[in-house]
């Protein structure tokens, strides 16, 4: 199965979880996220806020800020995506994807050694990952190397294993309920 077709099979399965699925999923994960070792040892998480049916990350970003964590979210700029730091979740708009953003353009982030949280639509147990297309991620990870990197799937996300590219830059811990 190529990429395409596994993108489109995996956003069928995943259009097709009832709002009960994807809360208890997002609440195993959350719990699973939270007693990681990564987790423990960063001082700062670079998140995503969910879009569609992507596993719920607000809560875990709530915590880490609780735990006194810092917290940044991407917002894209063309081709580009910048970490942005928040502490009011709230504070946000769709982009122009529909993908919710902050609404302010900084401060960004700088924190070179940030936990990363990874998107995607498909993951295999080597770390390796495919995400929306967009390549923004590991666009980031080629320019920022020395970050920490953590994914939250739901099960029928994680597959034997994935066709991988050379700009492709594998996930260091992945999560999955």
């Amino acid at each position: 199965m190529d990429k395409r077709e596994l993108r489109q099979k995996i956003r069928e399965r995943k259009r097709a979880m009832t709002p009960e699925e994807i809360e208890i999923a997002g609440g195993k994960l959350a719990q699973l996220f939270l007693e990681t070792e990564l987790y423990r040892n960063a001082e700062t998480v670079y998140g995503y806020l969910p879009y569609n049916q992507e596993v719920r990350t607000v809560p875990i970003l709530e915590q880490a800020l609780a735990d006194g964590k810092r917290v940044a979210v991407p917002k894209v700029y063309g081709d580009e995506m910048r970490f942005i730091y928040m502490t009011d979740l709230t504070k946000v708009a769709k982009s122009a994807f529909g993908i919710p953003e902050p609404v302010a353009d900084g401060p960004v982030a700088d924190d070179p050694t940030a936990l990363v949280l990874m998107p995607g639509l498909a993951f295999d147990r080597e770390g390796h990952r495919i995400g929306y297309g967009g390549g923004f991620y590991d666009k980031f990870l080629a320019q920022e190397p020395n970050h920490p990197t953590i994914a939250l799937c739901y099960d029928f996300q994680m597959v034997e294993n994935l066709p991988t590219e050379e700009f492709d830059i594998p996930v260091d811990c992945v999560l999955w309920a």
